[in-house]
């Protein structure tokens, strides 16, 4: 036993530091909760084995030294778990053995973030700080100064510290990793990790351009005025102006929670941020001193911890696919596995590091999860060391498309296609220029561009515009209606606006913000590359807002390149306007910020979003206490309880249409 208690001792310290300090879990929260519980159960029979540093002590991780610490006034503890409905019963049993009649409760989403403690002293924000080991913590006052859901002044004029979680919705976190990777850089594990490697910037502008949002769920210390139940105690604060999640439910017989369990456990897809279980308060504050604290964690509370998303199966092979900006991303081919309801067959590898990290090989028997119940990820091979295995899988250092040379640039983990040439990155940079976001051809979808690439009929971009009817009514499945669509969507897209064309054109790191930043301040691409032409270096850029020095650089050096100035002009020649479109009509909704959510009845989201801006509105892309409008059609989603739960005013298609007449 003494062999098994310091083994998994050594191994939680490690997962420890990996989670709280790195932001890089190693394992997935399943196993290791069942870690913590198995070294648990050991020190109890066996407690002259236990280290005084044991991971069963510990709360949370430690202070990094680049931030300033800071001393809770009261401890920020962790929960103990349950893993199941009867461990919930057992808790219950003990709250009424301490003496506590008739207990209520209320039940509460487990919110798999970032824990941080706001402090405010007469109303105005004063600190905030990571959870830490629960007693110090790290000073985040500035970064979470950036989060729209922090409010900096509160009607509260006393002293108060309330408790909260920062996460990043799932939504976000897919389109963040995305960014990462096409950027080569390390994608996040999970939502969680995302949320603490955002909050843990020692920029603040790198976290303020991330769409953070802090819930708020518990008064940790304050004046004697404040709520004694935790029922008023979410009232309060979101009368204060803090976010708080609306979907919790008051239990007041424990018989009803096991149903409440299973709906809750169904629900768990529905939503867009990522929870890792449940949590049942004690509702009256009054039994608090009562019950009292273990070492790590309350009495009066109990997390519920679903069970793992995750399964088993065989990984089948590793291919290697290329990238629009010539990364090469490893793709994994499983033996088709179902999971939370969809059939998972491939899986991204992410880049060399992961593999080499995970030693993952060809042939291994896998675990499968979901990353925020959203991306499919490999947790980890179950192949033992010394198992008759398939050789560590190597990296082509020759693009498998051009065969040309491939580099890691400094600072990045990806291995690139240097050819700009290539016919790997030219047809997957098409697709990208034609998609939804950027010049939004209809009718041009993945087949019929690698069918016009196949027969010579384009070879960049900018030949899109020189097709005529003739060259598409051949292909396969295209008829003279489907034709005449086609060339209809692409004469359209012309006048997508410079805006859509830079982001178009696949600019390392010059997402669809980014984009519309930059064609607001040039307003041309002829005023653009005149100012490029004009300085000998990228700082310039840097002057610009939420263009930083990455991004700038990127930008400097695509539009020096030749064969890049020569495709501009070429797209120009053929008639895609590369100015800002004027969209506004009117100014009667100048100021006024809406959000569409759910399946309009009549409009198409764009149309409606097209709207608003043409009469000098602003499309929020969350729920904050900035939107002014949120309109609602079916399935709208959290978006709508988010909403609500600000008291922002909501409108259907009907009220809106209405409204802007």
């Amino acid at each position: 036993m003494k062999t098994r208690i310091k083994e998994l001792t050594e191994q939680l310290k490690q997962w420890n530091k990996a989670y709280y300090q790195d932001d890089a879990p190693k394992v997935s929260d399943a196993e290791y909760d069942m870690a913590l519980r198995e070294l648990g159960n050991l020190e109890k029979l066996y407690p002259d084995l236990a280290a005084w540093d044991s991971p069963t002590k510990r709360v949370g991780g430690t202070a990094v030294k680049e931030f300033g610490q800071v001393e809770h006034k009261q401890a920020l503890l962790s929960l103990s778990n349950a893993f199941s409905y009867e461990e919930l019963v057992d808790f219950h049993k003990r709250i009424l053995k301490a003496g506590v009649e008739n207990p209520t409760y209320i039940l509460e989403w487990k919110i798999d973030g970032l824990t941080v403690a706001l402090e405010y002293e007469n109303g105005i924000f004063q600190c905030g700080a990571t959870r830490g080991n629960g007693k110090i913590g790290e000073n985040i006052t500035e970064n979470l100064r950036t989060v729209k859901t922090v409010p900096l002044t509160i009607p509260y004029k006393g002293h108060l510290v309330c408790r909260g979680e920062a996460y990043l919705p799932k939504e976000d976190f897919v389109a963040l990793n995305r960014q990462r990777e096409e950027a080569g850089e390390p994608v996040f594990a999970n939502p969680r990790n995302a949320a603490a490697g955002s909050l843990r910037q020692l920029d603040s502008k790198i976290t303020a351009k991330r769409p953070l949002a802090v819930f708020a769920y518990d008064i940790v210390d304050g004046g004697t005025d404040l709520p004694k139940t935790q029922e008023e105690t979410l009232n309060f604060l979101s009368q204060q102006g803090f976010l708080v999640n609306p979907q919790r439910e008051k239990i007041d017989e424990i018989a009803k929670l096991e149903e409440l369990i299973e709906k809750k456990t169904a629900d768990r897809q529905n939503l867009d941020y990522d929870i890792d279980g449940l949590v049942l308060k004690l509702n009256d504050f009054k039994y608090r001193e009562l019950l009292g604290y273990t070492a790590k964690a309350p009495k009066f509370s109990i997390a519920y911890k679903f069970p793992p998303l995750e399964g088993k199966t065989t990984l089948e092979k590793i291919e290697i696919t290329l990238g629009r900006t010539g990364i090469l991303t490893p793709l994994g081919i499983l033996n088709p596995i179902t999971l939370s309801g969809s059939v998972i067959s491939k899986v991204s590898l992410h880049n060399e590091d992961y593999l080499r990290d995970k030693d993952i090989r060809e042939g291994d028997t896998v675990i499968i999860h979901k990353a925020g119940d959203v991306i499919p990820e490999v947790v980890r091979s179950l192949a033992a060391h010394g198992e008759n295995r398939s050789l560590p899988f190597v990296f082509p250092h020759l693009c498998p498309v051009c065969s040309g040379e491939v580099v890691k640039f400094e600072g990045e983990v990806a291995w690139r296609c240097i050819n700009e040439n290539c016919p790997g990155r030219i047809k997957e940079n098409i697709k990208h220029f034609v998609s939804k976001n950027a010049m939004d051809i209809d009718g041009l979808g993945a087949a019929i561009v690698e069918t016009l690439l196949a027969q010579s009929l384009i070879k960049n971009v900018a030949d899109i515009y020189e097709l005529k009817k003739e060259d598409i009514i051949p292909l396969e499945k295209m008829g003279e209606k489907s034709a005449d669509n086609l060339i209809n969507a692409i004469e359209n897209s012309k006048q997508a606006g410079f805006a859509r064309l830079l982001f178009a054109l696949g600019i390392p790191h010059v997402g669809v913000v980014t984009a519309g930043n930059l064609a607001e301040h040039f307003g041309s691409m002829d005023k653009l590359l005149s100012d490029i032409d004009n300085n000998e270096d990228s700082l310039w850029l840097g002057d610009i807002a939420e263009i930083g020095k990455i991004i700038a650089d990127s930008l400097y050096q695509y539009l020096t390149l030749k064969e890049n100035r020569n495709l501009i002009v070429k797209l120009a020649a053929n008639g895609v306007d590369m100015n800002v479109k004027n969209l506004v009509v009117d100014a009667s909704l100048m100021g006024k910020t809406f959000l569409f959510t759910g399946t309009l009845p009549t409009l198409k989201r764009p149309e409606a979003e097209a709207m608003v801006k043409a009469r000098g509105g602003k499309i929020l892309s969350g729920v904050s206490k900035n939107l002014n409008y949120l309109v609602a059609g079916e399935k709208p989603g959290s978006k709508l309880k988010k909403a609500q739960s600000l008291d922002i005013s909501i409108f259907t298609e009907e009220e809106f249409l209405e409204y802007i007449k």
